[in-house]
C-alpha cells in the first residue's frame, strides 16, 4: 500500500465516523438553518460569474468531475451560468491532464436571460457550453439532449431547475438512464425536505414536495443507481443530502 493509499484509507474511517456523529449533523443543520435566512449560497462566484452553491458542494463537485473524468455533463438549471462555466473549467483542466479532448457541458434553462447568455457567450470557458432555452422536461428538449448524448462515451447528471416533486422525477425518468457506469447522477436542493417549514411559502415546493422526495421515489423503481453516503458524510454541509446518486450497475 503506498502513503497515498493509506492516507485515503484512515480518510475513509475518519468520514465514517464522522457521517455518524449525530452532534455535529444537528450543528450542522442549525448553522445551515441560520444561513440559508440570509441567502448564503447567493454569495459566491466562479471566474467572474454567480454560482449560487455552497463552496463545499462545490469541492465535492470538483472532486467526482476528476474521478469520473466524463466528456459530457448535462445540467438542468442555468441561473447566473456560474455552474456552467465551474463544469467547462474543469473539464479544461481534465483535458490539460490528459482526460477528453472534446467534452462539452450542456445547460438547460426555460428562461436564460439575455444578460445572463450574453456573460456565458464571453467568458473564456464557453468553448465547452451549449445551452438550450425550454423545459428540460419537454419531449422535443429530452429527445435532443439524449440524441446529442448517444455522441458520447462517459456523462455525468447534474439537476439545479424546478424543485418540485413531480418536476425532479420528471427528469430523472428522462435523463438518469444517460449516467455512465460509475459516474454521477447528482440532484441538487435536495436539503429542502430538511429545512424548517415555511421557508419556501413563496414557491411551489416545500417539505413532502420537493427534490429528495423525488430521488426516494425514483430509487425505489431504479437499483441501478445508490446514494453514495461517503460524499454527504464528508461535507456535512451540503444543500444535496441524499442527492449524490452514483450508478452502480
Amino acid at each position: 500500500m503506498t502513503p497515498y493509499e493509506q492516507f485515503k484509507r484512515e480518510c475513509d474511517e475518519e468520514i465514517q465516523v464522522l457521517g455518524q456523529d449525530q452532534d455535529i449533523r444537528r450543528t450542522s443543520k442549525e448553522w445551515m438553518d441560520k444561513v440559508n435566512a440570509k441567502k448564503y449560497s447567493y454569495h459566491f462566484e466562479w471566474m467572474g460569474r454567480p454560482i449560487i452553491q455552497y463552496p463545499q458542494d462545490i469541492m465535492a463537485m470538483q472532486e467526482l468531475i476528476w474521478e469520473v473524468k466524463p466528456d459530457l455533463i448535462i445540467e438542468t438549471g442555468i441561473a447566473h451560468g456560474g455552474s456552467l462555466i465551474f463544469y467547462a473549467s474543469m473539464l479544461e483542466l481534465c483535458a490539460l491532464s490528459g482526460g477528453p479532448q472534446d467534452a462539452q457541458i450542456i445547460g438547460i434553462d426555460i428562461d436564460i436571460r439575455a444578460h445572463n447568455r450574453q456573460a456565458i457567450v464571453d467568458h473564456p470557458m464557453n468553448r465547452r457550453i451549449t445551452m438550450f432555452e425550454g423545459s428540460s422536461i419537454a419531449p422535443e428538449m429530452v429527445a435532443k439532449v439524449v440524441e446529442l448524448a448517444s455522441q458520447k462515451k462517459n456523462i455525468m447528471l447534474v439537476l439545479d431547475s424546478n424543485h418540485t416533486h413531480d418536476h425532479v422525477l420528471a427528469e430523472l425518468n428522462a435523463y438518469a438512464h444517460l449516467t455512465s457506469l460509475n459516474s454521477y447522477c447528482v440532484v441538487f436542493d435536495t436539503v429542502i425536505e430538511d429545512m424548517p417549514d415555511g421557508m419556501f411559502n413563496d414557491r411551489p415546493w416545500g417539505i413532502g414536495n420537493n427534490p429528495k422526495t423525488a430521488v426516494h421515489q425514483f430509487l425505489k423503481a431504479h437499483p441501478e443507481f445508490a446514494i453514495d453516503m461517503k460524499v454527504q458524510n464528508k461535507l456535512q454541509i451540503t444543500v444535496a443530502p441524499d442527492g449524490f446518486l452514483k450508478r452502480v450497475k
